[in-house]
């Protein structure tokens, strides 16, 4: 029977431990989320700014073969 209550005891502490654990690295989830989606937002910036580009290039090319 004490072998059962030692187990019970491990378990209670772990669970108490996971989420003392899970409280502190909360925070840090949270930051890389944001960094996540920082980078996320830099790569749609930066795909606009390329499908801007190449849509201004094939205009320009077809205003200049019509000018020909």
């Amino acid at each position: 029977m004490r072998a059962v209550g030692m187990l019970a005891g491990t378990a209670i502490l772990g669970v108490l431990g996971l989420k003392l654990l899970g409280l502190l690295l909360l925070p840090l989830l949270g930051v890389v989320f944001g960094f996540a989606m920082f980078v996320l937002k830099l790569a749609l910036i930066f795909a606009l700014a390329y499908l801007a580009y190449k849509l201004f290039r094939r205009w320009g090319e077809e205003r200049g073969s019509e000018a020909g």
